[in-house]
């Protein structure tokens, strides 16, 4: 298994959180439907989303992801980087679409 901290240098992502990127990452899930990553996203992924509000922490909580990536450098409201440091969630910034973060991560795991 593969690190965060080995994911943000081989795609060049953004960290936006004050956490360190020491957990492990399996695989990735991609979904904007907070009930439905509840009951389809698994632990040790990193999950792709478009939400940036404050709800994306408590569902990364409630999962285990290893990391939140937000994806075509969507802004990330303020609130959620604060309530992520306080919960330990990593939360990672590209320019890329969720699709092309989906197929580099796909490689590389």
């Amino acid at each position: 298994m593969m690190k965060v901290k080995d994911l943000i240098e081989k795609l060049g992502l953004k960290v936006l959180t004050d956490n360190t990127p020491d957990k492990e990452i399996s695989g990735c899930y991609i979904g904007d439907l907070l009930s439905l990553v509840m009951s389809k996203g698994k632990l040790n992924e990193a999950w792709i989303t478009v939400q940036t509000n404050i709800n994306i922490v408590a569902v990364a909580t409630l999962v285990e992801f290893s990391c939140i990536i937000i994806p075509e450098n969507i802004e990330v409201d303020e609130s959620t980087i604060k309530k992520a440091n306080m919960q330990d969630v990593i939360i990672l910034s590209s320019d890329k679409t969720g699709y092309e973060l989906a197929c580099e991560i796909n490689k590389i795991i």
